[in-house]
């Protein structure tokens, strides 16, 4: 099992950055996709980027490309989300995810393991 535990959230004013991490432990992720999800209130969870850990292929949903970066740093088993220009409409709670890699790597129900999630304000 693998226990994930996000940070970096917080309040930023539209047009500024935040950087979200998320530590993983309890095994590696050799065969393993990694993702970022975030739910705003009243919302279904949504897919925001995804990177296969093997490779370093990685996906975005459209709302994230060219302003959200997703990486990962093998040595310290933890994932990033670099977000920059940020909108009002960004403001969720942000949720890394862990599982094995089958394909569909922008649908929560392929991610078995959570993290507690982090909430990202962007207001004024």
């Amino acid at each position: 099992q693998v226990q994930l535990v996000e940070s970096g959230g917080g309040l930023v004013q539209p047009g500024g950055s935040l950087r979200l991490s998320c530590a993983a432990s309890g095994r590696t992720f050799s065969s393993y996709a990694t993702g970022w999800f975030r739910q705003a209130p009243g919302k279904e969870r949504e897919f925001v980027a995804t990177i296969i850990w093997s490779g370093g292929r990685t996906y975005y949903a459209d709302s994230a490309k060219g302003r959200f970066t997703i990486s990962r740093d093998n040595a310290k088993n933890t994932l990033y989300l670099q977000m920059n220009s940020l909108k009002p409409e960004d403001t969720a709670v942000y949720y890394c995810a862990a599982g094995r890699y089958g394909g569909r790597y922008y649908d929560p129900s392929s991610f078995t393991s959570w993290g507690q999630g982090t909430q990202v304000t962007v207001s004024l």
